[in-house]
């Protein structure tokens, strides 16, 4: 595959340098009492017609900036994180949440967070970085966690080709050049580097379950393992490699998706095979994934007498394993959760994005033909108040229990005095071997005629 002269430039300058690093201050109080938050900002930029600097010089013009980071105690592990705006603007927050939560102390003194804010969205990037500095004050002092974005004109120009195959590789050239940055910037910060998502869920101790596995592999090589199915999610990476990955990924940014680049990265470093390790240890948190993932893209039936299933997250403190995932309960396809070994107490949460007012709410569980693998002693309970970081109800109320495995119960609507804004499967007995969640629906009041009936 070849490039142009100018792309090389642009590639060849790129991969040495993040352009421009974000420094934060913990919001301090003015003068009228307001709390404000400064954001220090370093950039370069390379004139050709104003400066004389030959591109390799870029190298020790950048140095500059990133010194004081690049010599902070080398950790490690490194989760990089390239975030953007989208349909759930506090995806970000509840990823950063449920990833400390899921580290113990001592994990935390082995991990670094990276953050590349990869949106030109101001509106945006001022919300998020208000967000972050707020919940996460006392991560970003200690230099647990780190935020950098790269400017518009860091990024590629786009050409005039307008031809279809062009048009389809601007969709994911973005994402690729996001992510070379964050790689670029990563490389000295730690052993290895994790790369997940700004939508995930990770699982408790994620980073002691990792090195368990690096440390069992130490006699062979490897050049990506993979901790989750998701398209980009859970892939881990030498910190070594990172170079020649960021360099990869802006040489080729307009061919593959990222996905495909990273995969195709495994076979040049000589691995053919993946090592995927199961169960899996991140999983989306959106119960609607983004329909940019096709892997991940959740075909909604349109059936004017089905339940209405509202945009929510779904959680479990279940075992997640193999290809299946919590809010495959939750979609209106054919999917299903399954998880084995479930205690009295667990549960899977449906937490609605908003409160909403339901008629009917069923539950279904073991195999459509058999039966097999039902939960044979749970109950169905409504959430209220939803509170904390990530978000849970704090109270709820008994709205029936299965039989067979199974509910589907009407609500009165004079018995609803409040909007739901949970629902939860509750396990109330031990049980061994498999257990299916087949799907959780639910129905909104005041739908269209006829949706409620059965």
């Amino acid at each position: 595959m070849r490039c142009s002269s100018r792309k090389c430039f642009v590639t060849s300058a790129g991969v040495m340098l993040l352009w421009l690093f974000i420094t934060l201050q913990i919001p301090r109080e003015t003068e009228d009492g307001q709390d404000v938050m400064t954001m220090k900002g370093q950039e370069t930029s390379y004139d050709s017609k104003k400066n004389s600097k030959p591109p390799q010089d870029w190298h020790t013009i950048t140095l500059k900036y990133t010194q004081k980071i690049q010599k902070r105690r080398k950790t490690w592990l490194t989760v990089g994180i390239s975030a953007v705006s989208g349909k759930d603007p506090n995806s970000l927050v509840y990823t950063l949440a449920t990833l400390y939560n899921a580290s113990s102390k001592a994990e935390l003194k082995r991990l670094t967070v990276l953050v590349h804010l990869a949106d030109s969205d101001f509106a945006w990037l001022k919300d998020i970085i208000a967000q972050i500095s707020s919940l996460f004050s006392a991560q970003l002092l200690a230099e647990q966690l780190l935020l950098i974005r790269a400017p518009p004109d860091a990024y590629p120009t786009v050409d005039g080709n307008h031809s279809p195959e062009a048009h389809e590789g601007e969709g994911y050239s973005k994402q690729n050049v996001d992510h070379a940055f964050l790689m670029s910037f990563a490389t000295n910060l730690s052993d290895y580097f994790l790369l997940i998502g700004d939508d995930v869920f990770c699982a408790p101790n994620f980073v002691t379950h990792i090195y368990s596995k690096v440390t069992a592999l130490k006699p062979r090589p490897w050049a990506l393992l993979e901790f989750s199915n998701a398209r980009i999610t859970g892939k881990l990476f030498h910190s070594r490699d990172l170079p020649v990955l960021a360099h990869f990924l802006l040489l080729f940014h307009r061919e593959k998706p990222l996905d495909r680049l990273i995969l195709h990265f495994r076979t040049l470093l000589v691995q053919e095979n993946p090592i995927l390790y199961t169960p899996f240890l991140f999983y989306h948190r959106l119960s609607h994934p983004s329909f940019d993932d096709e892997e991940d893209t959740v075909v909604q039936k349109m059936n004017p007498y089905g339940p209405s299933n509202l945009p929510a997250s779904v959680f479990t403190d279940m075992i997640v394993s193999d290809a299946h995932f919590p809010w495959e309960a939750y979609t209106l396809d054919e999917s299903f959760f399954w998880t084995n070994n479930t205690r009295i107490g667990n549960h899977l949460t449906v937490l609605l994005n908003n409160p909403t007012r339901l008629s009917r709410v069923q539950v279904m569980t073991g195999s459509l033909v058999e039966g097999k693998y039902a939960l044979r002693k749970g109950q169905v309970e409504l959430g209220y108040d939803p509170q904390g970081m990530p978000q849970d109800c704090t109270s709820f109320e008994l709205l029936g229990w299965l039989m067979q495995g199974q509910m589907d119960q009407e609500l009165p609507q004079e018995s609803m005095e409040y909007p739901v804004s949970c629902v939860r499967l509750v396990v109330k007995a031990n049980q061994a071997g498999g257990l299916m969640i087949r799907h959780i629906y639910l129905w909104e009041e005041n739908a269209p005629d006829g949706e409620e009936s059965r």
